[in-house]
């Protein structure tokens, strides 16, 4: 993700040398309390802060100064997934923050579902920007942080400059509420999103294996694991999301053992509870939304996605329809050889694009 290869070489292996004792704990060959070690991050220019919004003990990690551009993570990430923008944008001139968001890593936050609706996330958000000074800022989101900033854009424009959205398109506000409008779509087969529904369920199967599911869950979303994603045979809805996943044969190429261990770590110690809330309340979000149904987004936005993104391939009429329903709409981009996790697995590519648009809109 740096658009430079020398920024590359240097920010990938100092992110993983701090992993040391994570990976230990995690793999059982050393005992330490999570609370021990859960304050520590791994190693680079980045400085860890928290910021108090409306209650909620907000962390995150910054890095540089300048125009204020803010990073928000997808399902099951955290602020680590920009591990390889955070120095690239810095370098750039910019003032990079990526939180942990609502119900995340060492943000955390309640297992209520009402207290992650929309409007509560994007209040997040302009409180984040609130206590950091800032009157605006560009908002890059991935996955369900690029449908966070869909809406900021919606409910709070004008502390938007602008929008990088990666892997989800904007899906304009439609006549069916979107859990009843997937469930049709599936039928009886199994869907993810109407499995999460249900307090209790996912979260059960997630957490009695957190290692084996995030691993098999990056590796089936990846340009690495798409061939045996299309192997794989629809599942009943009576399933369990594990068995529609394909568990990779060894380690992930983008993201070393070291930083899956941070992952582990974090969702072992707050749960999927949180993260999960933020699926739960696609119908309700869908209600308060209604005074936006037909808004289209003005603001400069580039969207970017993997072509190997079964997210995207999901999504396709969405984002097939983004030149009318985004008419500020400046750039798209589609990364061959990359899957879901974008940022992650096409670093480099994705820097280059990122400094290059934001440029543009911020100076």
């Amino acid at each position: 993700m740096l658009h430079l290869n020398a920024t590359a070489e240097f920010n990938v292996p100092c992110a993983r040398r701090g992993f040391l004792k994570r990976a230990l704990y995690t793999s059982g060959l050393f005992t330490l309390a999570p609370s021990a070690f859960a304050q520590a991050l791994p190693p680079g220019e980045w400085k860890s802060k928290t910021a108090e919004v409306a209650g909620l003990r907000i962390h995150y990690v910054e890095q540089g100064t300048g125009p204020l551009v803010l990073l928000c993570h997808g399902f099951p990430e955290g602020w680590l997934s920009w591990r390889h923008q955070l120095p690239a944008l810095a370098q750039a001139g910019y003032r990079v923050v990526a939180p942990d968001l609502r119900g995340y890593g060492l943000t955390g936050g309640s297992k209520a579902v009402t207290d992650y609706s929309i409007k509560s996330l994007v209040g997040d958000v302009t409180g984040l920007m609130d206590a950091l000074g800032e009157k605006s800022c560009v908002l890059v989101g991935h996955d369900f942080g690029a449908v966070l900033a869909w809406n900021a854009a919606l409910l709070a424009p004008e502390r938007i400059k602008a929008i990088v959205a990666m892997s989800v398109p904007y899906n304009q506000r439609r006549d069916t509420p979107p859990v009843a409008a997937i469930r049709r779509a599936v039928g009886g087969n199994f869907n993810y999103i109407v499995y999460f529904q249900n307090p209790g369920v996912a979260e059960r199967e997630l957490e009695a294996n957190v290692s084996r599911f995030l691993k098999a869950f990056y590796y089936t979303a990846s340009a690495d694991g798409a061939s045996d994603l299309q192997r794989l045979s629809p599942r009943s809805n009576r399933s369990g999301l594990m068995d529609t996943l394909a568990e990779p044969r060894g380690p992930l190429k983008w993201l070393s053992d070291a930083e899956l261990a941070y992952y582990v770590e974090q969702f072992t110690r707050n749960g999927f509870s949180g993260p999960l809330n933020w699926y739960r309340n696609l119908d309700k979000n869908w209600e308060n939304m209604k005074p936006f149904e037909g808004a289209t987004i003005s603001h400069p936005v580039m969207f970017i996605a993997g072509e190997q993104d079964p997210v995207l391939r999901s999504t396709r009429t969405n984002f097939e329809r983004l030149t009318s329903t985004v008419p500020g709409l400046k750039r798209t981009v589609i990364l061959p050889n990359c899957g879901h996790w974008i940022q992650q697995e096409c670093p480099i590519e994705v820097n280059r694009e990122l400094v290059a648009f934001i440029d543009q809109v911020s100076r």
